[in-house]
């Protein structure tokens, strides 16, 4: 196949194009560096060093012999997308290209109107490109478990069954997303549904967990293949945090009471769920959303996981919490639409946290410990400015 992949400078969409790209298929990526722009904004950056998008993509040709091509644009410039499709054809398109950071979203209101323009604009730009060019690619869109919020139900694959006052119907499940990011991506699950129905687009909508971990079979071929490892407080994810805590001696940080869950995930299984849904396409009018996530944590279980399994151990320490949330939530996702696909999970456990130990103890003079503290306040709106 022809797969494009949106954001393939960042953390998942460079080991998803190569690891496309190794298993046969032709891969172009796109992106308008914006992510390697934050790290410049907020004074942070990957723990891993990483290269150039294009010295990646060198280096991939070197130790592959396979090809990746470079287009450098912007999505809210719906001129390129439409040329870009025109010039890769691809049949499919891999949309990781959004700013994907709750915290980000909530530094103020220019942050979140940005967020929200960048995600919004970029995918209904996306889809009117291949309502207009081509129908038949197929759309692969990075969505979030998160849209779902903490229902006190179980959680769905994007649809509902309702009975109500004697009537059945089948309806997108309902969401309550905790952040103007988790918004933008509610917004784009609406808007590429409706897109389905009046266009007959193919759509899957990949409601993925926190994704852990920094290597894949691809990125440890060269150290110019690697991806970032973000660990602040705003891109960083939970699990890469506490084991970058553990592995310095500081307290794993676990916020509120701890008893918010999560659904998770390797990221060796995300660029899998990818090149299954690329291979197994939604059909003409279908908006198929799937759970990409595999296990789950409550935030106390997975910092209990990290001091146990980390040698000589590692203290928890319970600080306030910067988000608004629910703590003693009910918690429970249906994820067998990938398994059925053929999705063979790597569950958490010692190993992997053994390789990240060793990845993080390489690179621990990379971090910068003010980093590591929350420093968004959900419930602040100040310093937001009119510029």
């Amino acid at each position: 196949m022809r797969i494009l992949v949106l954001g393939g400078d960042g953390y998942l969409g460079w080991p998803t194009a190569m690891y496309l790209s190794a298993q046969g298929h032709t891969v172009g990526v796109l992106d308008n560096a914006v992510r390697r722009q934050y790290d410049e904004e907020l004074g942070s950056g990957s723990l891993v060093p990483i290269e150039s998008l294009r010295t990646r993509v060198k280096a991939w040709e070197r130790v592959s012999g396979e090809r990746i091509d470079i287009f450098h644009g912007d999505l809210c410039d719906a001129d390129y997308i439409y040329d870009a499709l025109r010039i890769f054809h691809p049949d499919a398109v891999v949309h990781f290209a959004e700013q994907r950071a709750a915290p980000y979203s909530m530094i103020d209101r220019k942050h979140a109107v940005y967020t929200q323009t960048n995600n919004v604009v970029g995918t209904l730009n996306l889809m009117y490109a291949i309502g207009e060019i081509d129908r038949d690619i197929h759309i692969v869109k990075l969505g979030t478990m998160g849209e779902y919020g903490q229902p006190n139900i179980d959680i769905e694959e994007g649809w509902l069954e309702v009975e109500h006052n004697g009537r059945t119907d089948r309806v997108l499940y309902p969401k309550k997303p905790g952040s103007f990011y988790h918004l933008s991506k509610v917004h784009d699950s609406h808007n590429l549904e409706f897109g389905c129905r009046i266009w007959g687009l193919r759509v899957t909508d990949l409601n993925q967990g926190v994704v852990y971990g920094q290597e894949t079979e691809q990125t440890v071929l060269d150290p110019q293949l690697a991806t970032r490892l973000d660990y602040d407080a705003v891109f960083g994810t939970v699990l890469n945090r506490f084991a970058i805590q553990a592995v310095l001696g500081q307290p794993l940080s676990v916020y509120g009471g701890g008893s918010q869950t999560r659904a998770f995930l390797d990221i060796r299984d995300t660029v899998e769920c990818i090149r299954l849904a690329c291979e197994n396409p939604a059909d003409a009018g279908e908006f198929r959303v799937f759970n990409q996530a595999t296990e789950q944590f409550s935030l106390d279980e997975l910092a209990k996981l990290v001091a146990n399994s980390y040698p000589g151990g590692a203290e928890v320490e319970h600080i306030d919490n910067p988000r608004v949330e629910l703590e003693n939530h009910y918690y429970n996702f249906t994820h067998t639409a990938l398994e059925s696909l053929g999705l063979k999970p790597h569950l958490l456990g010692d190993t992997l946290l053994e390789q990240m130990y060793g990845v993080i103890e390489r690179h621990k003079d990379r971090v910068d410990l003010d980093l590591l503290k929350p420093r968004v306040q959900w419930r602040e709106t100040a310093n937001s400015g009119r510029g």
